[in-house]
């Protein structure tokens, strides 16, 4: 039988956690439908807004980049407001964006707007997991994880359904992939005041680390605009390729300074470097690298590399969101009845890693029955590694530092993906270009005005230069899946390196809540748990002391 979760001081029954989940559901759908609704709309808005290549990686890096930034801190402040407040927050700030993205004249515009709304996403893919894990003991998170895989799921198999007949019906058009979530989201914020009630950490002389958040995103920030440009504007070796590395690992050396002496850093050190949560942080990277880098560019290929509808082009990434879907359903609850979960996480990897590897045998040419195999294996590694990830750490933490910890891979993972995207845009946008002047050229025809521009606005081409340029698409996305499937095998070590644990029954760490001052507090009406002050973050059990704490049944005050 199911233990109880809980919120403040009253146990939840599984109906209570469903309705308390709903409002968190619709969040995380609005998040993931926000990415997905554009996946496959993207080529025809970037042509329509006459843009590049390296503009088109950048509608999709933006939001990641400011994501990234953002959501440590996001995950801090978790840990000293209300999570439910900062949630709604979070969502109005995606709202925003979404309006403002909407109302793009020029592709540097939506590039801004995107990043605008990026600072929501990261709110919302951080607090979401850290809602959840103050209700849900770990032992039975792993069962309601496959309901996130399977609002996951829905979101990105229907996002780009939505995207490809938004822009495919002519009286909506492109605009309206931005405009669709906003009712969604307003439904999820009346939603979350009616159904989410927890419990409200106060904590005097509260300290943001907003130092070290700003040079991790300056670091990172001119990392990626290397990654953009070098090869391109400027060569590997060169004072601009100097001045860049060399300024971006100046910013994030310093913000490992200024983190570690921080009275309250957005990255906590001292839990990164546990065991677990290093190898998590680790296997996030890779599967973010692999994940982001590779599946934005799906709708690409479709679209201009084999010449489909974006409707159509949504119709065929449903393997891959099948994939997602029954594997962490399936997963998670496997999960929950045995406890253990590094088995799962390391198939997960290595199921990834083969089906990046069987994409990076695609051509223009390939068939589609053997691409929609390889994208469902994809799909089915990603349901069983990304939750996953974040659960194994967040079983190794005190429920004061839930939310850290939970941003904290979340921030790696995002990071990896905004990497990934960079550096794969990068690598393909390169190989387009040397394909279609090579081709153009042995076909006598002029390479002048055939930039990237006008490219990705591919009915505008002659026909005869069409055949070349998806052509060059469709073979040049076989490539950088074989690096995806590269990057994934760090996370094959990374699974196998954890520690066999048993996911533990309680809330929090029993040897944290025998120790919990109890407060009273008001939260919506009703008395809460004060968890500021649970146990100090030094004496957090590793993942192996955690192993036999979880044998405890219930949870304990």
């Amino acid at each position: 039988m199911s233990a109880p979760t809980m919120t403040g001081a009253e146990p939840m029954t599984h109906r209570r956690t469903l309705e308390a989940l709903s409002g968190l559901l619709l969040v995380l759908f609005v998040a993931m439908l926000s990415s997905t609704v554009v996946s496959t709309a993207l080529p025809k808005i970037i042509g329509a807004l006459n843009g590049s290549q390296t503009q088109y990686t950048w509608v999709v890096t933006a939001t990641l980049l400011t994501a990234t930034a953002t959501t440590p801190i996001w995950g801090k402040l978790a840990d000293l407001f209300n999570k439910k407040v900062l949630i709604q927050v979070a969502i109005v700030v995606f709202l925003a964006g979404s309006v403002i993205a909407g109302f793009s004249q020029t592709a540097g515009q939506l590039i801004a707007a995107r990043a605008f709304q990026g600072i929501g996403v990261g709110g919302l893919q951080a607090l979401v997991q850290v809602a959840i894990a103050a209700m849900i003991p770990p032992r039975e998170r792993g069962r309601y994880n496959g309901y996130l895989g399977g609002v996951m799921a829905v979101a990105t198999v229907g996002g780009p359904l939505l995207g490809g007949l938004i822009v495919d019906t002519s009286w909506l058009g492109w605009r309206w992939c931005f405009f669709v979530g906003v009712p969604v989201a307003a439904i999820a914020l009346v939603l979350l005041q009616a159904t989410l009630h927890l419990p409200t950490a106060r904590r005097e002389n509260v300290k943001i680390d907003y130092l070290g958040a700003s040079l991790i995103a300056a670091g990172v920030s001119v990392l990626l605009i290397w990654i953009s440009f070098v090869d391109g504007s400027f060569a590997w070796v060169s004072w601009q390729t100097a001045a860049m590395v060399g300024g971006a690992a100046i910013l994030l050396a310093l913000a490992v300074w200024v983190e570690s002496r921080a009275s309250e850093p957005v990255v906590p050190l001292d839990i990164v470097r546990q065991h677990t949560t290093a190898l998590a942080i680790l296997g996030s990277l890779a599967v973010g690298m692999a994940m982001f880098g590779g599946a934005v560019f799906l709708g690409q290929y479709f679209q201009i590399g084999r010449g489909y509808s974006p409707t159509e082009a949504g119709l065929l990434t449903i393997p891959m969101m099948a994939g997602v879907l029954l594997s962490s359903i399936i997963a998670g609850r496997l999960i929950t009845k045995s406890g253990k979960i590094k088995p799962y996480i390391v198939a997960g990897s290595i199921i990834l890693v083969a089906g990046f590897a069987l994409l990076g045998t695609v051509d223009h040419e390939t068939s589609l029955v053997l691409v929609g195999v390889a994208m469902f294996i994809v799909g089915t590694g990603v349901g069983m590694t990304m939750q996953n990830l974040v659960l194994a750490v967040q079983n190794t933490v005190s429920l004061k530092d839930i939310g850290a910890a939970s941003s904290s891979v979340a921030f790696f993972r995002s990071l990896g993906g905004t990497i990934g995207v960079s550096v794969l845009g990068a690598i393909l946008a390169r190989r387009v270009s040397d394909q279609i002047t090579h081709d153009l050229a042995a076909a006598g025809i002029p390479t002048s005005g055939s930039d990237g521009s006008s490219n990705l606005n591919i009915t505008a081409l002659p026909e005869g230069v069409q055949e070349i340029v998806r052509a060059a698409y469709g073979d040049a996305t076989g490539h950088i899946f074989l690096i995806s499937a590269a990057i994934a095998v760090v996370g094959v070590i990374a699974a196998l390196l954890l520690r066999p644990v048993t996911l533990r029954t309680s809330l929090d760490l029993p040897d944290a809540a025998t120790s919990t001052a109890v407060a009273a507090d008001a939260v919506d009406g009703a008395p809460a748990f004060d968890q500021t002050s649970v146990v100090d973050t030094s004496s957090v059990a590793d993942a192996t002391s955690v192993a036999d704490a979880s044998k405890e049944p219930t949870h304990r005050r």
